[in-house]
């Protein structure tokens, strides 16, 4: 099974990282079990006891690299991603390996842009980040409604989400945030990221049949505020979240997904409304899915997959919607999304 087409998964113990282990078994790639804890290696090893794992901590380079031997790439999925990010990107940097992350992390994302630019490019190899439901998916469904405009005058990411049951690393990750921001929130407006500590408007945003109109969090931002401006002309980035999903969220007894089916997902279902802005005119791209965590796997098993095969339209640190064909990439996910696309919306 894919001789010579190991790739490396950082986190493989996660609750992601074994989604993105199933993923890249059923197309035929071999995942090569990574990550800090050797206790929880060896019960993953147990599980798939035909793979091979290999213990590195991000603190130790040398580690590392004996870690990434033998992959053709490097999907991490351990967060927090202002934690892993930089020292994962540096080993496959210095590997001349694709790297590919599920970071949600606003902070984490535009620092992997900011400080590997340059290398990725020199070393001619590709680096995304945020390649997960949120950051990923957003990009590449603005992207698809764009079409063939140049530019826009906003975008808009609605997270039509049925409920929230979080990660340990989710609820990890949106710390380590909150504190490099001092608590307070942010925003994408006037072409950059704000800091601000204004309270969020609720207000009720037109989500498609059949989840109809829901309540949402304005300016509830997510990594979408990185990734789509790092190719797109779009001055104002907005994402909003359902007033549900986010008090679950933030809930003091949150507890993690219960998997309801053979795939290991949750009974979690969301719908993504994206639109797209200019002048006088709007486009429009609707998704919708079962399990946040779970789509992230395809979305970024597929990412590797079009890099490995060369379906690629840059190099460095690129984001979703500029690395990829963004509507075939969707297309692709046909058995894991149902989308409605700018034109069939209009027929």
């Amino acid at each position: 099974m894919g001789a010579g087409r190991n790739v490396a998964v950082y986190g493989a113990y996660g609750h992601t990282g074994q989604f993105v282990v199933a993923e890249l078994l059923e197309r035929e790639l071999v995942p090569l079990l990574l990550g800090r804890d050797r206790d929880k290696l060896q019960a993953l090893a147990r599980q798939w006891p035909a793979l091979e794992t290999r213990q590195a901590s991000v603190d130790n380079a040398a580690q590392l690299d004996r870690a990434l031997r033998g992959a053709v790439a490097v999907i991490n999925c351990a967060g927090p991603f202002a934690t892993t990010a930089a020292p994962l990107v540096e080993a496959a940097v210095r590997a001349s390996l694709p790297y590919v992350d599920v970071a949600a992390e606003i902070e984490a994302n535009r620092d992997t842009f900011a400080m590997f630019a340059e290398r990725a490019a020199a070393a001619g190899t590709i680096v995304v980040p945020a390649m997960a439901f949120f950051g990923g998916l957003g990009d590449l469904l603005v992207t698809t409604a764009m079409g063939d405009w140049t530019a826009a005058d906003s975008a808009h990411i609605a997270y039509g989400l049925s409920s929230w049951h979080p990660t340990t690393g989710t609820l990890v990750a949106g710390t380590v945030s909150g504190r490099r921001r001092g608590g307070r929130r942010v925003r994408y407006t006037g072409g950059r990221l704000q800091y601000h500590d204004e309270a969020l408007p609720t207000v009720r945003w037109p989500f498609p049949a059949p989840l109809g109109p829901q309540d949402v969090i304005a300016e509830f931002t997510m990594a979408d505020v990185v990734t789509i401006p790092s190719h797109l002309d779009i001055p104002e980035v907005r994402t909003y979240m359902t007033v549900k999903a986010a008090a679950d969220l933030s809930a003091p007894d949150a507890s993690a997904p219960l998997a309801v089916d053979e795939r290991g997902r949750s009974a979690q279902t969301f719908v993504i409304d994206a639109l797209v802005h200019f002048g006088g005119e709007q486009r429009r791209v609707v998704a919708s899915g079962q399990d946040i965590y779970a789509i992230s796997a395809p979305l970024a098993v597929e990412a590797v997959d079009r890099i490995l095969t060369g379906r690629t339209k840059t190099t460095g640190v690129t984001s979703a919607g500029a690395a990829f064909d963004a509507p075939d990439f969707l297309r692709a996910l046909s058995s894991h999304l149902k989308l409605v696309l700018p034109f069939e919306a209009r027929g």
